[in-house]
């Protein structure tokens, strides 16, 4: 399964990519606004950045604000030719979908995002997504089963072969990484505070301060 931070904060970017073990970053409207990142020419040259910290062959999402086919399809092309790296982030709406297909055909690169059932990503992978943002906190956040949702949509895909890769968005919590994983999601992104959150185990804490304790008394 592979890690990508969901942020526009490039020192948390930074961070991340130095464990080892990030392999992209998501980001969107909310998440640029966050970091104070307004105008067109400012958040282009704020995905140019996050694509060049993470260096070759690791993907960054940049999501689309139109909500029409023809404005989309503009906004697409111009995110994608920013940079190899670039993934076109598409919202599930009908025009959303049209647009999908007209990138797969055009082998442009889509993460298909606000997706909260199954129904959606079956037309998702239809249409040549190359990713699928189900948001598993914000589906919890309903009182329905973000998990669940995962597991359901890895079921079909399996079962009908579709490529496109599962991309478990509104990821929270380190349990939540641990249970995409288990429902097979091939991608997880979440913030820099879940990420580190599986280092922490009490008996590691206690395992290592015993070793360190045991090395001073035994050495001077």
């Amino acid at each position: 399964m592979q890690f990508f931070i969901d942020t526009a904060n490039l020192d948390d970017i930074r961070e991340a990519a130095e464990l080892g073990i990030l392999d992209g970053v998501t980001t969107n409207p909310s998440l640029m606004a966050k970091e104070g990142i307004s105008g067109e020419k400012a958040i282009l040259q704020h995905y140019r950045d996050i694509c060049e910290i993470l260096g070759p062959g690791k993907d960054v999402s940049a999501e689309v604000i139109s909500t029409d086919y023809a404005g989309m399809i503009s906004e697409g092309k111009k995110l994608a030719e920013l940079h190899p790296n670039i993934v076109v982030k598409v919202p599930m709406i009908r025009d959303g979908i049209k647009a999908i297909a007209h990138f797969s055909e055009a082998e442009i690169r889509t993460n298909c995002t606000l997706v909260f059932s199954a129904g959606q990503a079956i037309l998702a992978a239809k249409a040549g997504a190359t990713y699928l943002s189900p948001f598993v906190g914000r589906v919890d956040d309903i009182t329905w089963d973000g998990i669940a949702l995962i597991k359901e949509i890895f079921e079909i895909y399996t079962g009908q072969g579709y490529e496109t890769a599962i991309l478990a968005a509104s990821i929270r919590t380190p349990l939540h990484i641990v249970q995409a994983a288990k429902a097979g999601a091939d991608v997880v992104t979440c913030p820099l505070s879940a990420i580190l959150g599986l280092l922490n185990h009490p008996l590691t804490d206690i395992g290592l301060a015993k070793f360190l304790s045991d090395h001073k008394k035994s050495n001077g």
